[in-house]
């Protein structure tokens, strides 16, 4: 949500000391303070965000001016899989503990720090006329969150557990959403999937729509199918020159070279995937590695894509600037040369990776321009999308989103299974890389 936020005034509650709120939630980025949601109204204040320590912290101050604060001891620095937070809110309890509690992907979490709110105290979630931000703290203040956000429950005037919003696969023991909470929302409630085109719809049957500030960027991606972002906590060791936004989909550095790598990856079946080039200067790889390759001894400076060195075995990629595919399977560089042609700002490469078959083809703006063959060896682990660019150089990645940064693709091609959205149409037997077509293919 970078820059924007979904906001509404609060009405007359159902029952304004308790509330139940229940968000699905996947972080971008890590050691910043980002705000879940916000109210600022006179001397009422409540805040749920994440702090630059990556715990979460969730602060009230009633009319009267009594403040309580608390955070937990559990970090959050997953930025590859959603989390389900459910908060609620009671303050007809007598104990902290009771007043205010938390649940994680299905599992009560205990509070590091905790102080007790005072009896009966009207939080600003239920207080008639004070705003709601969802995705910044409040009116005059940023902290914005840049991450994604969707199904979204708020119930007023009824607590209820995690059982309502989630409930774990028994084969898996994945905690998965429920995406019809049977719940009674009360005067003041709301259910925001912002899977649609307008994200701040209500479909609890309140009308209890929102605005947006700014232009919220609607993928595909979502709660119920998980699609890749760049990763942080998966880097290799020169991802600090990178500056990621849009959700961990675009990348930038004035600082220096950076080696990108996404959040998901297989080790059989046909993958697609997009990279739009953000200026036409600077050498870029776009391409793939094993992940057993990503921090290896020696691996001070990173990894070069398809390049020489014991940092780059098992690393494939297409260089639009200098116009060659390399590839580099356990010490063995192999270039091909042969109708690869270069690029400028604006061009989308579309990469295309066969498991099965062992090959990996580069698409120039929807025209097969390359291909680099690989061998049985690579699926030993899994192999995952990656990228380096020098200092300067922009990239916009669509893993299926359906956006290049806040830009919606033009062509909406899905693949066969109907997931997805990309520029060019996506090669006959290939697939979106996401949760579903992971669980049915890979």
């Amino acid at each position: 949500m970078a820059s924007t936020t979904l906001y509404r005034a609060a009405s007359t509650a159902t029952g304004a000391t308790k509330y139940t709120l229940s968000m699905w939630i996947k972080r971008s980025n890590i050691s910043v303070e980002q705000t879940l949601i916000g109210v600022e109204s006179g001397t009422t204040v409540e805040i749920i965000k994440f702090n630059a320590d990556d715990k979460l912290y969730w602060y009230n101050r009633d009319a009267a001016g009594n403040a309580a604060e608390s955070s937990t001891t559990q970090v959050f620095r997953d930025l590859s899989a959603y989390y389900n937070l459910v908060f609620s809110y009671d303050s007809t309890q007598a104990s902290a503990a009771d007043q205010k509690k938390i649940y994680v992907n299905g599992v009560a979490t205990t509070w590091g720090s905790e102080a007790a709110i005072q009896s009966n105290a009207v939080p600003g979630m239920n207080l008639s006329g004070a705003t709601r931000y969802i995705g910044r703290e409040g009116a005059g203040t940023s902290y914005y969150y840049d991450g994604l956000i969707s199904y979204v429950s708020f119930i007023d005037g009824t607590v209820y557990d995690q059982s309502y919003f989630g409930s774990t696969q028994a084969a898996s023991g994945i905690w998965q959403i429920k995406t019809s909470p049977a719940v009674t929302y009360g005067n003041n409630g709301f259910f925001l999937k912002m899977d649609t085109s307008s994200p701040g719809t209500d479909t609890s049957g309140n009308n209890n729509t929102f605005t947006a500030s700014g232009t919220p960027t609607l993928t595909q991606d979502n709660a119920s199918n998980n699609f890749p972002t760049i990763n942080k906590t998966m880097q290799p060791m020169d991802y600090s020159n990178a500056t990621l936004s849009d959700g961990a989909t675009s990348s930038n550095s004035s600082g220096g070279d950076y080696t990108l790598v996404c959040s998901m990856g297989a080790n059989k079946g046909k993958w697609y995937w997009e990279v739009k080039l953000g200026n036409a200067s600077n050498t870029r790889n776009i391409g793939v590695v094993r992940s057993d390759q990503l921090r290896i001894s020696g691996n001070s400076g990173g990894f070069y894509p398809g390049g020489n060195g014991n940092a780059t075995n098992f690393t494939s990629a297409w260089n639009g600037s200098t116009g060659f595919v390399q590839t580099n399977t356990a010490g063995t560089q192999v270039q091909v040369t042969s109708g690869v042609t270069n690029t400028t700002t604006g061009d989308i490469v579309g990469v295309a990776l066969d498991l099965d078959g062992y090959t990996l083809k580069f698409y120039k703006n929807g025209t097969l321009d390359g291909t680099a063959a690989l061998s049985s060896a690579w699926v030993e682990n899994f192999v995952l999308p990656c990228a380096r660019a020098d200092s300067g150089q922009t990239m916009y990645f669509n893993f299926g989103n359906g956006f290049f940064s806040t830009t919606a693709v033009t062509s909406s091609n899905a693949d066969a299974a109907g997931y997805g959205l990309f520029e060019y149409a996506v090669p006959t037997g290939y697939y979106t890389l996401c949760t579903k077509n992971l669980n049915t293919y890979g």
